[in-house]
Parts: C-alpha cells; structure tokens; sequence
C-alpha cells in the first residue's frame, strides 16, 4: 500500500492527474470545508446548490458519484454523506473509511484522493487519521492519497516516511 499526501491547495490540485476525489461531508457542515469546500469553489458553487435544492443532504450514508467538469483534474468526483458530526470517533472514522473505500472501489475507483473523515471539521487530528489508517490492514489495501492542510502535513510527514 502507499499512501501519500496532496496539499489542500488547488494549484498543486492542477498539477495532478487522479482517478477520483473522494468528499466526505458531515450533514452539519455548512458552508463546506476543507476538500469540498475546495471543489465546491471550483464548481462555482455546484455541491452547495446540490444541499440546497435538496438533492444532496450528507445524511449518513448517502453516495453521490458527479462529473468534475472541466474545472477539476481527477475523473469523477464522490461525495459520502457522513451524518451528523456529533460524537464523531475513532470507530466511527474507521467504519466510515472501510464503507468509503469498499463502494469506491467496487465503484471503479483506483487512485483515490480524499480528505480523511472528519479532518476539515478538526475532528480527528491528520497524525491520529494516518495511525488509524496504517494500523488497520484492511485500510491499506490499496493506493491512497491523503489530502490535508500544511500543518497536517508537517504532522505526518514522519509516518509518511517511515512507511516507505
């Protein structure tokens, strides 16, 4: 397994070419954070008006697989709904990382970039997600890049290379 890290910066985004963005979202995160936030932007506003018509409310559980358009560089995008962020937990994080990486895969999707469940809301630290992510076998499967902010990435850095 390798798993790497991309900034939380849509230039280097850019400068990149993945498979899938994978957004996992919280029903009370609002506007959105972190990733989706960044995709939202550069959708012009696309996933907030999906939560606002009501054909999209990160209810636990919901899937959503969108084009990127011409605006993002991956081939598709998919949004997990998380449910509500309260009690959020290590158990939870690592059921909703098995459930998100079982349906991209069985979805197709081979190079996943995604914000680890609950990292745009501070809920679990970037150190603390890769400890999760490495120590579970069943999470490291397959190729997986993390997306996370600068001081995330000063977090893991020494995991990152301890893994290789």
């Amino acid at each position: 397994m390798t798993l790497s890290v991309l900034p939380l910066d849509l230039a280097r985004w850019d400068e990149t070419a993945r498979d899938t963005l994978v957004l996992p979202v919280f029903k009370d995160d609002r506007p959105l954070r972190g990733a989706a936030g960044l995709a939202d932007w550069r959708l012009c506003g696309r996933l907030s008006r999906l939560l606002k018509s009501n054909k999209a409310s990160a209810d636990e559980g919901e899937t959503m697989m969108l084009p990127p358009g011409r605006r993002l560089r991956f081939s598709r995008v998919m949004w997990f709904g998380l449910g509500d962020a309260k009690g959020y937990s290590d158990d939870r994080f690592r059921r909703d990382l098995t459930w998100i990486l079982w349906v991209a895969k069985e979805a197709g999707a081979t190079d996943l970039a995604l914000q680890a469940p609950g990292r745009a809301s501070g809920l679990i630290g970037a150190r603390h997600a890769v400890e999760m992510i490495l120590e579970d076998a069943s999470l490291t499967e397959q190729p997986l890049t993390l997306i996370e902010d600068p001081a995330g990435q000063k977090d893991v850095s020494d995991l990152l290379r301890a893994q290789r």
